[in-house]
């Protein structure tokens, strides 16, 4: 364990699993990340109640049922690729369903990429100094045959979960070691709760302009329209399942998405490569999920089409950074 001016790093295990704990205790916040489980952040616990959704039992559960919760990390594709192929650099690449790593929705569509519960991540530098506490792991994706047959970049993935002044900040950095450019569709999925406070009070302000139109398997289909709803957005009248583009920086830079309800607030803060949000509230849950993406669902293929013109990429030998912050007020 290593600890300064209240914030601490310490290494642990929970139901067998090791786990990086992080603690700012001047203000109650303590950040738990597995990283034999995708790496994920499962708990942010702020006075002793966690605000991720989890369902019960357990970590030990969680890894084995693989069930979406907490703060899943999508790559290297987010969301849907509207059929078993995708289109880089001018080429097709199929997907082969028989090596048993791609993830279906009800469509039987491919989605959420080969690595949210990846067990592959090594644990790098934990610590605290005086302004922060932070644990960094990585992943080798070019080291893993069965990764590569479906997604043929090699690349590093590092990513720091970094507690400071009562804000994580999850930082992800892709590395490109293959010989062509690397096309960037990453995300993630965190589910938030505010506890003790019905969902019907629930209330989301909404950083956008765009509201992409899907089609029936959740595909978009290219059209954009200005976003209507109110702001804030009362839960309780209508859920949420949308993806929204062209976001509304505030002077730092970053998009602001939050949910209130009862005085109590969760805002997701996307740095500028995080272009596209979805949020997801559906009727019936206890959950929020505030989803920065660095592409639109599809972007592979809708790129390649010449609808989507805003796809990122990584240069032979470059480097993609970018952060997102959780905050709770």
């Amino acid at each position: 364990m290593t600890a300064a001016a209240g914030y601490s790093a310490r290494e642990t295990e929970v139901d067998g699993i090791a786990v990086v704990q992080l603690a700012d205790a001047a203000r109650a916040i303590e950040v738990s990340i597995a990283p034999a489980i995708g790496n994920m952040a499962y708990e942010i616990n702020c006075a002793g109640q966690n605000i991720l959704w989890l369902p019960d039992g357990g970590l030990a559960k969680i890894a084995k049922a693989r069930k979406f919760c907490a703060v899943p990390f999508l790559a290297p594709w987010a969301n849907r690729i509207s059929e078993d192929a995708y289109w880089a650099n001018g080429k097709r690449y199929l997907l082969n369903p028989g090596l048993g790593n791609v993830r279906r929705d009800k469509h039987h569509t491919a989605i959420h990429g080969l690595l949210s519960f990846s067990s592959a991540w090594a644990r790098g530098a934990s610590g605290a100094d005086e302004r922060s506490a932070y644990a960094s792991s990585s992943l080798e994706f070019g080291r893993y045959p069965d990764l590569m047959a479906q997604f043929p970049f090699a690349h590093t993935i590092t990513m720091t979960h970094r507690l400071a002044e009562g804000e994580l900040e999850v930082e992800t950095v892709l590395e490109n070691q293959s010989s062509e450019p690397m096309p960037v569709a990453i995300g993630y999925h965190p589910y938030f709760r505010l506890p003790e406070v019905p969902r019907d009070q629930w209330h989301v302000h909404l950083a956008a302009r765009d509201h992409l139109v899907l089609d029936s398997a959740l595909i978009p289909t290219g059209e954009r329209r200005p976003v209507e709803f109110a702001d804030p957005h009362p839960l309780r009248e209508m859920p949420l399942d949308d993806v929204f583009a062209d976001l509304v920086p505030s002077a730092d830079g970053r998009a602001r998405f939050w949910v209130e309800g009862n005085g109590r607030k969760i805002t997701v803060a996307y740095g500028p490569k995080y272009t596209v949000a979805i949020v997801y509230a559906p009727a019936g849950h206890d959950f929020i999920c505030f989803e920065p993406m660095a592409a639109i669902t599809n972007a592979f293929n809708l790129a390649h089409a010449g609808v989507y013109r805003e796809l990122q990429s990584v240069p032979p030998g470059g480097e993609w950074r970018e952060s997102f912050w959780i905050a709770v007020g």
